[in-house]
């Protein structure tokens, strides 16, 4: 699948505002805090540098410092995060929540942003010994994952046309369609398996719930059954 969107370079202008939101995602893609060398490096700028966009998202609670100076996601970011689908996100949460805790694995919504998958909700489940992160707004390539590949398969052909230039479905998402879920094993993450099934709700984007692990049991029928039935919760809360 071939993406649409060609990156451009930021106006002179715009590069400090530019910079500052690639931290942000740099941060939300990190399995961990990051340092500042780290998030220098990922930007690609000097620490000097850094340390001034730095400076500036603390000030404003878009990130925080641990006391090791690490460098995380602040919750000012909760905030603007429920400002996004905020339908979708009342609806979905506790649902989601019950999901994560019932089964033992993180639980997640994911919803496509042109030709990416970003992450709306998740819930990490504390009555279990370990669980993978997944913080919200975190994305990927939508050819990427299971999330990814529920959602394209529950595209219509305009909607392909419009994130991927043409009608064409890939393997994955064929896959998906026929069997009503997607699995993907070692796309994101290594050693994490995903499971997911598309969520289409009137006048929101389209979006897959879904679940991660390290393990996922040899049949997979429950989980699917839970991840239905959740989607299902989450529809009747929207209406």
């Amino acid at each position: 699948m071939t993406s649409t969107r060609e990156p451009s370079a930021p106006a002179a202008g715009s590069q400090t505002l530019s910079r500052g939101l690639r931290a942000l995602e740099l941060l939300a893609e990190a399995e961990t805090p990051l340092t500042i060398t780290e998030l220098a490096d990922g930007l690609g700028v000097h620490r000097s540098n850094a340390y001034r966009i730095l400076r500036t998202l603390e000030q404003h609670r878009f990130v925080a410092r641990d006391p090791a100076g690490k460098i995380r996601l602040g919750p000012k970011l909760t905030v603007l995060a429920r400002g996004v689908a905020p339908v979708l996100h009342t609806a979905a949460m506790h649902p989601v929540s019950e999901l994560a805790y019932a089964l033992g694995m993180t639980a997640f919504i994911t919803v496509l942003d042109a030709d990416e998958v970003v992450t709306l909700v998740s819930v990490e489940p504390s009555n279990v010994s370990a669980t993978i992160a997944r913080n919200p707004g975190v994305r990927h390539p939508v050819d990427r994952g299971a999330p990814g590949h529920a959602i394209e398969s529950s595209l219509t052909a305009a909607e392909r046309i419009a994130a991927f230039g043409d009608t064409a479905l890939s393997e994955a998402a064929a896959l998906a369609q026929g069997d009503g879920y997607a699995v993907s094993r070692n796309e994101v993450i290594d050693g994490v398996t995903a499971i997911a099934v598309p969520l289409r709700l009137e006048g929101e984007p389209p979006a897959a719930i879904a679940v991660v692990h390290f393990n996922l049991p040899d049949s997979i029928e429950s989980v699917v059954s839970a991840l239905q039935a959740t989607a299902d919760q989450i529809a009747q809360n929207y209406r």
